[in-house]
């Protein structure tokens, strides 16, 4: 029975009997029934339009034409195990390579983030002959058990942390150890790395891999302070260490001003692994690791072949390069320049207006709205899960929360985003606020 053809209430109850518990649902009191997608929309089942502000993964818009039309011609003509040679891999290789510092010369296709950075993770074990890795607070890097141990987001539910994982200082200069009024934040936060480094190294152990999220997401939407990168990829080094660059949120041009997020920390700093994923296929699975000519080598050397039979083949392959015309064609990096500054600038005016707003922060179309409830700082989870549903239930807009204590709204919508998107959502966010406000509604103190 096709999808449409069910009634809301059957399709819940279906997953609710056939999909595990734990694959959890957006709004999962009052779920969304998506039947359609176009641009930075999505239709329901009775053919209401959703504004989505969240949807980072289908990066140049629900459904679009190009991509469609690629996927299919390329489909028609040949879709084959990519052991076997053909045109695209290289051609779309290629083109990667020319967005990239020029020593990240050497590709290998995997089918999703989390595969990219688990090969990531082997990559750089395998040159340094090392396995201990250095990770940020709140980290999350993927969902397979490699990856688990390695984002402490998820192994502080679990299992705990393992003792070759080492767990920096999240540089949050908004509410971490060192603050706006720092005089050199990123400097400051760099030398917590290298003091970890030390500490790794009196407990007789070496590193292999600082690995982190060019602009941490689970974190909170944190923007990096200037000079963090360079400095920890300098100590690293120094320890016999690579720097990976986790791109899979915010790769692809989503920053606006660069085309992948570690370019903001100057031109200077380059990762020697970066790996990419969710925006890459426009929601077909595609992912990828960019590594230099060296590390590359090290993993030939082991004398393990590496294959992976649906990574890079001829139609992913497709989708991927035409994802990079439309983003190139449609100028969606100068688009999310454009209306990521407007939406910065609209959300920091209401700040002016709302104190329940402590926080707004971000680059290009990647934008934190940080709610706490007084001058401490103290987080306003329960208002931002109540913005989250009133924006969803009065103005059918989908946002979500994020950081530690899901009190930060969050926008990575799809790339072909407006100005009129980002001033409909700030119009409603304050009109919620001022509400709340009219009412004397604390939700901070109430079950909700």
């Amino acid at each position: 029975m096709a999808e449409e053809k069910l009634k809301k209430e059957e399709t819940l109850a279906m997953r609710r009997r056939l999909i595990g518990q734990s694959c959890r649902l957006f709004y999962s009191d009052d779920p969304v029934k998506i039947v359609r997608g176009r641009g930075q929309y999505l239709f329901d089942e009775n053919g209401k339009r959703y504004l989505d502000c969240i949807s980072n993964v289908q990066h140049v818009g629900h459904c679009h034409s190009a991509v469609n039309k690629a996927a299919a011609a390329q489909m028609e003509m040949l879709n084959i195990n990519a052991r076997f040679l053909h045109d695209n891999i290289v051609l779309y290789a290629d083109r990667l390579a020319a967005t990239l510092p020029e020593k990240l010369s050497v590709f290998y296709f995997v089918n999703s983030g989390s595969e990219a950075n688990d090969l990531a993770l082997r990559l750089a074990q395998q040159y340094t002959q090392n396995q201990d890795v250095i990770v940020l607070e709140h980290a999350y890097h993927g969902h397979l058990t490699s990856l688990i141990d390695i984002s402490p987001y998820k192994f502080q539910k679990l299992a705990g942390q393992k003792e070759w994982v080492h767990v920096a200082p999240l540089p949050d200069t908004y509410r971490g150890i060192y603050r706006e009024d720092h005089p050199n934040p990123g400097q400051a936060y760099a030398d917590t790395v290298k003091g970890l480094i030390e500490e790794i190294h009196r407990k007789g152990r070496k590193i292999s891999a600082f690995f982190a999220e060019s602009l941490p997401s689970v974190g909170g939407q944190i923007i990096f302070p200037q000079g963090y990168s360079a400095k920890v990829a300098e100590y690293v080094r120094s320890a016999g260490g690579v720097f990976v660059a986790d791109e899979v949120q915010t790769g692809f041009g989503r920053v606006g001003s660069h085309f992948w997020a570690f370019q903001l920390q100057g031109e200077d700093f380059c990762p020697d692994i970066v790996t990419m994923g969710k925006p890459m296929g426009n929601g077909h699975p595609l992912a990828c690791v960019a590594t230099t000519m060296d590390i590359a080598g090290a993993f030939t050397a082991n004398g393990v072949e590496y294959f992976n039979t649906f990574g890079g083949n001829p139609v992913s392959c497709a989708i991927g390069m035409a994802v990079l015309d439309v983003i190139e064609e449609e100028d969606l990096r100068g688009n999310a320049r454009r209306v990521g500054l407007h939406l910065k600038d609209l959300l920091t005016k209401l700040k002016e207006r709302h104190e329940i707003i402590g926080d707004v922060r971000g680059a290009g179309l990647f934008v934190g709205l940080e709610l706490v409830t007084d001058r401490e700082r103290t987080p306003a989870t329960k208002t931002a899960a109540w913005v989250v549903k009133r924006l969803k239930k009065d103005d059918r807009i989908c946002v979500s929360t994020d950081g530690p204590w899901e009190n930060v709204l969050k926008f990575k919508p799809p790339m072909c985003f407006s100005t009129e998107d980002a001033e409909l959502v700030v119009q409603c966010i304050d009109r919620i606020l001022s509400d709340m406000k009219a009412s004397d509604l604390r939700l901070e103190n109430e079950d909700i």
